[in-house]
């Protein structure tokens, strides 16, 4: 589990491409690896890989066939930048949201804008995604927690302040580049709290619409 607050950027140093998918080196560079060991999850551009070799200041983990299908791994080269974070801890301070590390879908970027200090974007909404897209709920984008700010016909935007773009890989990001996209676990809970399962199976007794309305959880 993770927060969507990115600790470091790292940098892929080697990528070997196998029948099984594909395994991956990554200059950690500013993270603290003194306390990772074997079998550690780091979140790398919100992807939640498993370390199976590490040093002072590198990483090894596995790709499957299918992360590099569902995620934009397939199009990663050596030397690319990636946003990490290394696993929560009980004690961590939770300053994003819940981050699962699987991601969802891959949006593109479809436009970028100034606006004061800040930068607007706005990306893709693919459509298998899109009921899970709120506006002013979470999102996480490359491993990074934000706000939906609004939606509109297919696409949604973010507005990144100068912080987030400091210590993030935004700034290399361009109209076309593709992100990995997380949508907040909890609408995924939601809807299944709501939907039948099979036609046996109902939502469980006392959780309605009419009450996740109630509590915040849904707009009217």
């Amino acid at each position: 589990m993770f927060t969507g607050i990115i600790e470091a950027v790292g940098k892929i140093k080697q990528i070997s491409i196998t029948g099984q998918g594909a395994r991956i080196t990554v200059d950690t560079q500013a993270l603290d690896m003194s306390d990772v060991k074997l079998g550690d999850s780091i979140a790398t551009n919100g992807i939640c890989l498993t370390v199976v070799a590490f040093e002072h200041s590198s990483f090894t983990a596995d790709v499957s066939n299918e992360t590099l299908t569902r995620t934009g791994f397939a199009q990663y080269g050596v030397n690319q930048n990636v946003n990490l974070e290394k696993a929560m801890l009980p004690t961590t301070r939770f300053g994003g949201h819940i981050v699962s590390g699987h991601v969802d879908a891959v949006s593109t970027i479809n436009s970028i804008n100034q606006n004061g200090n800040s930068i607007e974007y706005w990306l893709s909404m693919p459509a298998e995604i899109a009921p899970y897209i709120a506006e002013k709920g979470s999102i996480t984008i490359d491993g990074v927690s934000l706000t939906v700010n609004s939606l509109t016909d297919g696409l949604f935007r973010l507005t990144i302040v100068p912080h987030t773009s400091e210590q993030t890989i935004m700034p290399s990001y361009k109209v076309g580049s593709k992100v990995n996209i997380e949508v907040d676990v909890m609408a995924r809970y939601i809807e299944r709290l709501l939907l039948k399962k099979n036609d046996n199976q109902q939502a469980p007794s006392g959780v309605t619409e009419a009450l996740l309305m109630q509590s915040g959880f849904l707009k009217g």
